[in-house]
């Protein structure tokens, strides 16, 4: 089963949520809430690509995706329902605008244009005591993608402000951004 323009895929351990964590041999649940964005599970295994598609993403690939894909949320009449991603069973259907990384078996994260990655760089003594824990709209490129020719991995960038949408990747903290949101190459090194 194909579709035209979009991804199925299936949630990495066929879980919806990544709300436990081991601790102490115990499983620890961190939220009980469905409806707790920051608890969704982001990663999915892809079983089909789009018929229109020609791109790098095969079945098979580990891919991350948008929050809302897996996300069970309330009606108004307070009925328990699917996000529009569902399809059946553990499987949903995703357009490549909620596709932010992906990853061949074995292989290293690579960024679909128009995303990148960026790692946020820690404060200066004097910013953690105003309440700032990261520099301001600085950052490290860590995923960049092919449009970015002039940025390399590595790279101290600077971006437009509010474009910082948070994701734990490997356990690294991690701004995706679009290409446009990266506004500088720092010369300043942190």
């Amino acid at each position: 089963m194909r579709s035209p323009y979009c991804f199925i895929i299936e949630p990495i351990g066929d879980k919806r949520y990544s709300n436990t964590k081991e601790f102490d041999g115990h499983e620890l649940i961190l939220s009980a809430s469905k409806e707790d964005h920051t608890t969704t599970n982001r990663q999915a295994v892809v079983l089909a690509t789009p018929l229109y598609y020609n791109g790098p993403i095969e079945p098979g690939d580990v891919v991350i995706v948008h929050h809302n894909v897996f996300r069970l949320y309330y009606d108004m009449k307070g009925r328990e329902k699917s996000s529009w991603s569902f399809l059946r069973d553990n499987t949903f259907m995703i357009t490549t605008e909620e596709l932010f990384l992906y990853r061949k078996p074995n292989g290293d994260w690579c960024a679909p244009a128009p995303y990148c990655f960026v790692e946020p760089i820690k404060a200066k003594e004097k910013e953690i005591l105003s309440g700032e824990i990261n520099e301001a709209l600085f950052g490290t490129m860590v995923y960049k993608n092919s449009d970015q020719e002039n940025v390399q991995e590595g790279d101290q960038v600077v971006f437009s402000p509010d474009t910082e949408y948070e994701f734990r990747i490997d356990g690294r903290l991690l701004y995706r951004m679009r290409t446009q949101n990266i506004c500088l190459i720092s010369d300043k090194k942190y």
